[in-house]
């Protein structure tokens, strides 16, 4: 395994866990033992990785005969165990709700899960193109994002929360992983800092707005040559772990000061939010669909409001809004991420905002996702003061 002499972070190797909930400590120690081999290699190699993960079934899948009370217990357990093993990151899978026979009124105890525990995450598939759309979930699911904002300090509940449509599962990212069939590594990279650098060398080569079809080209060779030793690595790991190799998520995830906005207007066409970006978004969705590499996931552009610093401010100024968000994610990436909303937007107008989502979605057929913010105690205007580290303030 040889790394080249500059190597591309890695976000997050993601385990899919093959077993079914219930899950025990040995299921758990196991899947622990292989990630920290995994991390030994790849740290042996020279590579910085930040986070390992662990993707399971679904929970309601598994666990359909369960009380709410049996399943609570289970969830504590849980916690517990990933504690012990110090895994900060645990997906329970998917509540697919768009099966006619998922009963709604199990979402009822999904924030009840989530709420006491700090490595879980979850998600609901309001839309898929076998069933359709659900709409009668949008409101039980708003729901849920409501009392994570209302019941978690700061409202961060929400940041291991999502709704999901058409998102097949195999994810490295969260909280959208979910794990369906054998078990799989795959691979997120931090690679916001690829897309940049390719873009400043055309940059410092050319003056006024970029061709867009040279920044493709050029993102797409960047990409292939940094991501390649990645891929031979984790799929050789796999390999040698008895577990299949997922793919590689090349989606650009930003992190604060690494912000993919910055990225985006290098290509000359304005701030954040002017006429352009969205075939800005195009063209940098265009490379990173267009390599030959087995990739996963989403494998797009992920624009989150409160995880990239520059696109924070361009919202505050008002320049990006929710639909234009919606707008850009029809050629590019993850649907509306992270996006801070008063909090007290009503129940109604947050599933509103999670139809049109999985319409989208639905009618595209291509994954898309909502993972919106509910700020408490801010109104439409005032500023977020948020204390966590991975988010960045700006105005509701």
């Amino acid at each position: 395994m040889v790394a080249s002499p500059k190597n591309p972070i890695i976000r997050t190797v993601t385990l899919g866990l093959a077993d079914a909930h219930p899950l025990t400590a040995k299921h758990i120690q196991q899947a622990s033992a292989l990630l920290r081999e995994v991390e030994a290699r790849l740290t042996e190699a020279g590579y910085e990785l930040q986070t390992l993960r662990l993707s399971t079934r679904s929970v309601w899948d598994d666990l359909v005969s369960w009380s709410a009370t049996e399943i609570q217990q289970y969830i504590q357990e849980l916690q517990g165990i990933l504690d012990e093993q110090n895994l900060a990151y645990c997906s329970l899978g998917t509540a697919q709700v768009t099966r006619p026979d998922f009963p709604l009124a199990r979402l009822d105890i999904l924030a009840d899960l989530l709420l006491p525990t700090s490595a879980l995450s979850a998600t609901v598939q309001l839309a898929t193109l076998q069933h359709g759309l659900r709409a009668q979930a949008a409101l039980p699911t708003a729901h849920i994002i409501k009392r994570l904002a209302s019941e978690s300090e700061e409202g961060f509940g929400n940041f291991r929360f999502a709704m999901l449509a058409c998102v097949d599962p195999g994810s490295p990212f969260f909280p959208a992983a979910y794990h369906e069939g054998t078990s799989s590594l795959s691979v997120g990279l931090q690679g916001v800092s690829i897309v940049t650098e390719a873009l400043q060398q055309l940059r410092s080569q050319q003056a006024g707005p970029l061709d867009l079809t040279l920044v493709s080209e050029t993102l797409k060779a960047a990409l292939q040559s940094q991501a390649r030793p990645v891929v031979e690595a984790v799929s050789h790991l796999a390999e040698a772990y008895g577990v299949r190799f997922g793919g590689i998520d090349l989606s650009p995830a930003p992190m604060g000061e690494e912000s993919i906005a910055v990225a985006m207007e290098l290509c000359g066409y304005g701030p954040l939010g002017s006429p352009g970006t969205l075939a800005v978004a195009a063209a940098l969705t265009a490379a990173l669909k267009g390599t030959d590499l087995p990739t996963c996931g989403y494998n797009g552009l992920m624009l989150p409001v409160l995880e990239d610093r520059l696109l924070g401010q361009r919202w505050a100024e008002r320049r990006v809004n929710a639909h234009q968000l919606l707008l850009y994610s029809t050629v590019c990436g993850t649907g509306l991420d992270t996006v801070p909303l008063p909090g007290d937007c009503s129940v109604e107008e947050i599933a509103a905002l999670l139809l049109d989502v999985a319409t989208l979605a639905l009618r595209l057929r291509k994954p898309l996702s909502a993972r919106l913010f509910p700020v408490p105690g801010r109104q439409a205007g005032e500023s977020t003061t948020f204390s966590s580290p991975y988010l960045t303030n700006t105005l509701v």
